[in-house]
């Protein structure tokens, strides 16, 4: 990969260049940049209700994640075989990939866990293109939380994932509790989100 004065650039493949213009993307300040499908997307930030449930989430996931484990919101994660570079509402990684450098890119297959809390500006991209692009990565378990879900805000658990799909381990509403499987073994208690 060659770059040409700064602002060009010759590249053997499409994932470097399509990540090299991402970097040199500046998202407005309040939103966030993305690659989906191939197609660098910008989004605004999350309202403080969306913020409020990742935050939730993150609090019981720290009493039992292993101390080596990481707990991140909007940490980029690259799914090169789907020209994806996703920057989840909240992922699980082992640490030791964030000493990597900042250059580092990381790949969604090291995610032990991804959650994805759907806004009006997300809600395509959460509900299918990151769906497949997680479940080909290999990500062992995919949460969905959906307040924009018709029918009222549902909390869908995604395991076993088979190619671009996942099997539904849970499918449930806002207020119900939400058992995660090993590694995890903890109860979200949804009725604690906030917004209800």
């Amino acid at each position: 990969m060659r770059e040409i004065e700064g602002d060009y650039i010759l590249a053997d493949n499409v994932w470097d260049e399509i990540v090299w213009v991402w970097r040199q993307t500046e998202a407005p300040k309040g939103c966030k940049a993305e690659i989906v499908e191939g197609l660098i997307t910008v989004a605004p930030l999350s309202s403080v209700a969306h913020n409020g449930v990742a935050e939730r989430v993150q609090r019981r996931l720290y009493d039992v994640v292993p101390q080596d484990w990481g707990i991140y919101q909007r940490l980029p994660l690259a799914v090169p075989g789907r020209l994806g570079l996703f920057e989840p509402d909240l992922v699980v990684v082992p640490k030791q990939l964030l000493r990597a450098g900042e250059e580092q890119l990381i790949p969604a297959s090291k995610a032990e866990l991804v959650g994805e809390i759907v806004s009006a500006a997300t809600a395509t991209n959460d509900r299918i293109h990151k769906h497949a692009g997680y479940a080909q990565a290999g990500v062992p378990l995919y949460l969905l939380i959906d307040s924009l879900a018709p029918g009222g805000p549902t909390v869908t658990r995604y395991g076993e994932p088979d190619g671009e799909t996942y099997r539904v381990l849970y499918a449930g509403r806002v207020g119900d509790p939400v058992v995660l499987p090993a590694p995890f073994q903890c109860t979200l208690h949804t009725s604690e989100f906030p917004g209800r």
